[in-house]
């Protein structure tokens, strides 16, 4: 069972607070009959919704793992016709793009019809976390990375990792995997930029228990079951 609005909303009728107003205008029947309470719960699959005469069909969600190249744009649309990341994904999808991941970044992001979806994807407080494994211009020492979990501050705002690791590094340049937990703007181009060090590649391997593995890039797939309700649960 779904509230109305909610109902109404997910089907693309309007957004959850205009369906609201229909409702209460009386431009809604449940099974015949006009609903003009809000709350009013409905079964997608067994009642009959109809906005001023016309059938409402519940819309189905989808949600894919992309495997976004360096150099596309994770937004729907670009003024500039630049590569974006929807271009990538059949057109009458109509999917958005889940968090952050910027032009110069490649790997694992969502794509999806279900805000409450990407919601819990996103926001801080649910705490989903991004892994990713990130080469910087530099020989990064362990105490760096120490400091990168404590927290440093840029342009007056705190950044901090959950979880650092020395993959591998040489006199020029390091290889290092962050686990994040926030999705803040280039935030980790800004931690190494606080050490006076270059990310020269950055690469997003996982969200939560989804993992990028051998997915190729440019290309997609669909989310399990398993990994959807998995994703949904309480960190």
């Amino acid at each position: 069972m779904v509230r109305l609005q909610k109902f109404l909303a997910q089907a693309g009728i309007a957004s959850r607070r205009a369906s609201e107003a229909i409702i209460r205008d009386g431009r809604v029947e449940v099974n015949g009959q006009v609903v003009t309470v809000l709350g009013t719960q409905v079964d997608p699959v067994k009642d009959t919704v109809a906005v001023e005469g016309r059938v409402i069909q519940p819309k189905s969600h989808r949600y894919v793992a992309v495997h976004k190249p360096k150099g596309v744009l994770r937004t729907r649309k670009d003024e500039r016709n630049r590569r974006i990341l929807t271009d990538l994904l059949p057109a009458d999808w109509d999917l958005k793009p889940v968090g952050r991941l910027d032009r110069d970044s490649e790997g694992l992001i969502f794509a999806t019809n279900d805000g409450a979806f990407a919601l819990r994807i996103t926001h801080p407080r649910y705490g989903v976390p991004k892994v990713y494994e990130v080469e910087v211009a530099a020989k990064v020492p362990r105490r760096v990375l120490r400091q990168l979990t404590i927290g440093v501050e840029h342009r007056g705002e705190l950044l901090r990792a959950a979880h650092a690791e020395l993959l591998e590094t040489n006199r020029t340049r390091s290889w290092v995997r962050l686990e994040l937990t926030e999705g803040k703007n280039r935030e980790i181009r800004r931690m190494f930029a606080t050490q006076e060090m270059e990310v020269t590649r950055l690469i997003r391997v996982e969200i939560g228990a989804v993992k990028l593995g051998e997915l190729p890039v440019g290309k997609w797939r669909t989310l399990t079951e398993t990994e959807i309700q998995t994703l949904l649960r309480k960190q």
